[in-house]
């Protein structure tokens, strides 16, 4: 979840000892109580002070009357009764409460009420989040201050908040932060805890927390309410479908134009289900109390905030029965009942599955998407974490820690501090008392790509994966120099038996035709040091080819970086459509001559590149053999040590893909029976695709 602001690292942080973490929150903020919740709330508690004395004042005054007239009220006497009575009545009691017990339990609320004073976070120490806190912010201020809205402008406060977004982003973090802000009680609910295996009793469950909820809104001025992974009681109801209606059916709207990075293929007509202009499709189903029964009574609940009290209800037929008597122009007015100051927020990571219905304005009002922090919001929740956690004083440095908000790119809030401590679990195994910055390098490794796992390679095993991972290392160096190389091993992790990791400098979040002609570069490096060296090639560069064939596809199919302006992924309804791009793309003769050509071209200009600089590949490799695992400045330390690097020759006129002569070393002995071993056990030589 999200980080607290940090405090500035003392003298104790910078000497490998924990921070301090600030002092503790003992006091809410006050803008509750100078808004209309909070007076709201005072109203509340003066109210209940004077029914309770409107109740007590009269026996205090019988009692009064009585002691004074010298006849006090003594304690009363209970009739004397038969044993026998009295067993066979509680045995029947007994087995009424048996009996009826577990219905009424069943349809109680599951909720869990928390107190502004239990909550020990608040908007301040939300961090990574500054687009959304902002946004929420908002929705707070509007929510304290309701009534005046309400009345006095004329507007309708938003009732319900819906967070989306991956795991780990927030989202439960971001709504008790609001409680806390806010200062009224907080009722967590989790979807999944409303269902039950009797028939009708998860619809009872949510009429139970709306009205606790109510409740809770009335006696304390205000109240929130948070659902956790909504998505298992709000699924899309039978005969309901996500999709827009045809064209002709929607009423016409502006389309949007956006500019897309090459991450993967768009969910056509999937996401733009609720939105505004764009109709859904209804048909005729017959639901029960499975999904349509839960999502009609959340509906229901949902419109049905400003319900009238107990009290109000017993008003109104009084007033029925007395106006019954009256004539038209002496009618009583019936009590109309209060809105209630409730916020109603919901959390999931499936936003897209939910009924269209409960996304509309008046039930849930905003959607806000919490996205993973971008590389100022991870330095922000890094300074959080290290200033509570025991760290070397080279972590101290401003370099070191944008290093670490770059390295981290795609990084949760969570997964952050998992990796710190994995990295306090490494200096524990060391025997030192705070993590280091190797330590979290490879606390990086092993969250990321797994342990490692030695493994008996043969010596031309070991020479033939070192090879190829050093010509990975050597290609990215030469022609994308402003990628961070990250990690070079030959250690066995999960199916690799050996990676080269690299990524970028900053976060991207488009590519151009060059960048992706680098990375297919980046990924033909293995193979060509394997032929360039060895006369041959293993099956390590098969992951290769897979991911270079996966970014060629996207350049030819989706991007127009080739000889065509077809976009495969617009193919729809055929048998051609689906996700799979590059199977449309290669399923094209076309597409398919276009992949070829656009591969064999970057690979011959990687095996020209390499032949004029053997020498860094040697000297990578050498590195490799010896130390069989490079980091960071380790890896750009032995190419500069290794010489300068040379461009590529220009291309001769030979055939495309053929081979410029080369000296090739040739090993003494050629392990067959190994190599075969691990290809018929899943293992994959060489490198996983370079990791992007």
């Amino acid at each position: 979840m999200p980080a607290a602001s940090p405090a500035p690292p003392d003298s104790a942080s910078r000497t490998g000892t924990v921070a301090p973490a600030g002092s503790k929150r003992t006091s809410h903020s006050t803008r509750r109580d100078f808004a209309d919740v909070g007076r709201a709330r005072e109203r509340s508690r003066q109210h209940r002070l004077a029914r309770v004395a409107l109740v007590l004042a009269p026996v205090a005054a019988f009692l009064w009357v009585r002691l004074l007239a010298g006849d006090p009220v003594g304690m009363p006497t209970f009739p004397a009764v038969e044993p026998l009575y009295l067993m066979a009545g509680l045995f029947f009691v007994v087995l009424i409460v048996v009996l009826l017990g577990t219905t009424v339990v069943a349809g109680r609320s599951p909720h869990v009420v928390y107190r502004p004073e239990q909550i020990d976070v608040g908007l301040d120490d939300v961090k990574g989040l500054a687009p959304v806190k902002e946004d929420v912010t908002r929705s707070l201020d509007l929510f304290l201050a309701g009534r005046t809205f309400r009345r006095e402008m004329g507007g309708t406060p938003r009732r319900g908040l819906l967070f989306e977004g991956a795991p780990g982003t927030g989202k439960t973090h971001m709504a008790k932060a609001m409680a806390a802000e806010a200062g009224v009680p907080f009722l967590f609910v989790s979807g999944t805890s409303f269902q039950s295996m009797y028939y009708g009793a998860t619809a009872r469950k949510i009429r139970s927390y709306f009205k606790a909820l109510r409740k809770a809104a009335r006696t304390e001025g205000g109240a929130i309410g948070f659902i956790e992974e909504i998505d298992a009681i709000a699924t899309v109801r039978g005969g309901m479908s996500a999709t827009p209606t045809p064209t002709g059916l929607a009423p016409t709207r502006a389309e949007v134009v956006s500019c897309g990075g090459l991450e993967g293929l768009p969910a056509l007509a999937t996401h733009r289900a609720a939105g505004p202009g764009r109709g859904s499709l209804v048909s005729a189903s017959i639901t029960s109390e499975g999904v349509g029964g839960v999502v009609n009574e959340l509906l229901v609940q949902m419109q049905s905030f400003d319900e009238p009290t107990g009290w109000q209800k017993v008003q109104s037929r009084a007033t029925d029965v007395v106006n019954l008597f009256l004539p038209a122009h002496r009618q009583v007015p019936r009590p109309r009942p209060e809105p209630v100051d409730v916020l109603l927020i919901a959390a999931t990571n499936r936003a897209d599955n939910l009924d269209p219905a409960l996304l509309r304005p008046g039930r849930f009002d905003r959607r806000l998407t919490f996205d993973l922090p971008d590389k100022t919001g991870r330095r922000e929740i890094i300074d959080h974490f290290l200033a509570r956690k025991a760290h070397e004083p080279e972590l101290d440095d401003d370099e070191r820690r944008d290093a670490l908000a770059g390295v981290t790119q795609g990084y949760s809030p969570v997964m952050i501090e998992h990796l710190m401590d994995e990295a306090l679990v490494n200096a524990v195994r060391r025997g030192a008392a705070a993590m280091s910055w190797r330590d979290l390098e490879q606390a990086r490794l092993v969250v990321e790509v797994g342990l490692g796992q030695p493994v008996g390679y043969t010596d031309h095993e070991k020479r033939l994966i070192a090879t190829h991972e050093a010509g990975h290392a050597t290609i990215a160096h030469l022609v994308a120099p402003h990628r961070r190389l990250e990690i070079l091993t030959i250690v066995k992790r999960a199916s690799a038996l050996g990676l080269l990791a690299h990524g970028d400098a900053d976060d991207v979040y488009t590519r151009s035709r060059s960048e992706l002609a680098d990375l297919i570069k980046i990924a033909f490096g293995g193979q060509v040091a394997e032929e360039l060296f060895f006369g041959d090639v293993s099956t390590g560069p098969g992951g290769d080819l897979q991911y270079a064939t996966g970014v060629a596809a996207q350049m030819v199919g989706a991007a127009g970086m080739c000889d065509t302006l077809i976009s495969f992924a617009a193919v729809q309804g055929s048998a051609l459509s689906g996700n799979d791009l590059v199977g449309r793309v290669l399923g094209d003769s076309d597409g398919r001559r276009m992949v070829e050509e656009l591969l064999r071209e970057q690979k011959e200009h990687v095996r020209r590149l390499m032949g004029a600089n053997r020498h860094l590949v040697e000297a990578l490799r050498d590195a490799l053999l010896e130390l069989h695992e490079l980091i960071g400045h380790e890896i750009t330390d032995v190419l500069a040590a290794a010489g300068p690097a040379h461009p590529a020759p220009p291309l001769q006129s030979t055939a495309v893909g053929a081979s410029t002569p080369q000296t090739i070393e040739t090993p003494q002995t050629i392990d067959l029976v190994a190599l075969e071993r691990d290809v018929q056990q899943g293992a994959t030589k060489g490198a996983n695709p370079p990791r992007t």
